[in-house]
């Protein structure tokens, strides 16, 4: 029992870096305003505005002139969990368990003659923030404080990438992510052991850190009208050293150096098409390999543990496809639209602090062109995620039962210029 009690009290440290956001597992589909005006379909080769370097830097090849865009989401996020209970006790519910969050984004890309081409980013691929703790209050009977509590994340990408046009058809990119991340976590609350109230610390965690990432991405024109890309995006491993402590015996707190969580490697294929002068369509196929989130581990204990396994996860691979369509009504205005299916990751072990489903997304947007040299695009997307039941165990109280439902809306705005 005091096994299971040691590796169940940082179950939920894998929020650390995976708190509930708006695509499958923890991971963000929201690094443009056109991108979010079309349900990202297309985004690693439309190369419209320089957000595609988020994608696939091969297709800042397609760019004959410097560009640069500034932008920003605000995903107004919610989580409803709802009937948590264990045996007969009946814990209660949340209408909103999530915070609305601002996912700023920049982009600059700049050729450097008629084969090379450089591009500096900076946006988000992971990260928000749920809080249960609430619901760990106003009861007369033990919670389970060991699955419920606060979360906080931010991570941000920060990117340098070259392209090289080999020919007028084939052109290949390659970059370098550095992503720091950022959190706070805590899991505490009081439980009964027979002779009152007591306080219990169970985690309490503030840490950051840095890892370095790459992509690879090729872009290949048919023609003028069409083209399609390929990427691929080696994720880190994520190690988070600050103050970093569980509660491994109850009564006698543990202090860790570093906090080592594996994010999932992404591989996509984008097309667009220009069927007429002012209609185009375009897609994705993204496959995210979440498979690769099997452990969560802390790292030289101060009473002598060097590792330790507090949670395996049992993710599945999960694809994101997504299909667009562009229509240029004059030469001032734009609009899209898109639809997507986001496929959960979610296996045999679900989680209350990790409430993920199958998903849609039903996207519009628009461009207004200020001048011929400068534009503004605004995406919004509403994101609706199926009810799922929930099934996890407690070290204290043993099985906790509650049924979890996500859902969001995107609102980005982005300002491009190219010069």
């Amino acid at each position: 029992m005091m096994t299971k009690f040691n590796k169940t009290l940082l179950a939920a440290a894998v929020t650390l870096a995976s708190t509930q956001s708006m695509a499958a597992g923890f991971q963000l589909n929201s690094q443009s305003a056109t991108g979010i005006g079309r349900a990202m379909a297309g985004d690693a080769i439309i190369a419209d505005n320089a957000s595609v370097l988020s994608r696939n830097p091969a297709a800042m090849a397609l760019f004959d002139e410097k560009a640069l865009s500034i932008g920003a989401s605000y995903a107004d996020v919610q989580v409803e969990v709802t009937d948590v209970q264990y045996g007969d006790n009946h814990i209660g519910s949340m209408d909103n368990a999530a915070e609305a969050k601002f996912i700023p984004n920049f982009y600059y890309i700049s050729p450097i003659n008629d084969t090379w081409a450089y591009g500096v980013a900076a946006f988000s691929n992971y990260g928000t923030g749920t809080d249960l703790s609430s619901l760990n209050s106003g009861h007369d009977f033990n919670t389970p404080i060991d699955l419920l509590g606060n979360t906080e994340v931010t991570t941000i990408n920060f990117n340098a990438s070259v392209s090289y046009r080999i020919n007028d058809s084939l052109s290949l990119g390659l970059g370098l992510d550095a992503v720091y991340g950022s959190g706070t976590l805590t899991r505490n609350g009081n439980i009964d052991i027979g002779l009152g109230d007591m306080p219990l610390n169970l985690v309490d965690v503030e840490a950051d850190g840095w890892a370095v990432g790459g992509i690879v991405g090729l872009a290949y024109e048919f023609n003028e009208n069409n083209r399609i890309g390929l990427s691929y995006r080696y994720s880190p491993q994520m190690e988070a050293s600050g103050d970093i402590m569980y509660n491994p015996s109850v009564l006698l707190p543990q202090n860790f150096d570093s906090i080592e969580i594996p994010i999932a490697d992404i591989a996509q294929l984008a097309g667009f098409h220009q069927l007429t002068d002012k209609f185009a369509i375009h897609y994705t196929a993204q496959w995210t390999q979440w498979s690769s989130f099997d452990n969560i581990s802390v790292v030289d204990g101060d009473l002598g543990t060097a590792n330790d396994v507090i949670k395996h996860y049992n993710w599945k691979d999960s694809w994101f496809l997504s299909l667009g369509a562009t229509y240029d009504i004059n030469e001032t205005w734009t609009v899209r639209a898109g639809i997507a299916s986001d496929q959960g990751v979610v296996g045999e072990v679900s989680s209350l602090s990790i409430p993920d489903s199958d998903r849609m997304w039903y996207s519009a947007g628009f461009t207004y062109n200020l001048t011929n040299k400068s534009s503004i695009d605004f995406g919004y997307t509403l994101v609706a995620g199926e009810k799922v039941h929930v099934l996890e165990d407690s070290a204290l109280v043993g099985q906790v039962s509650a049924y979890t439902e996500s859902g969001a809306n995107y609102f980005s705005l982005q300002y491009n210029h190219t010069f």
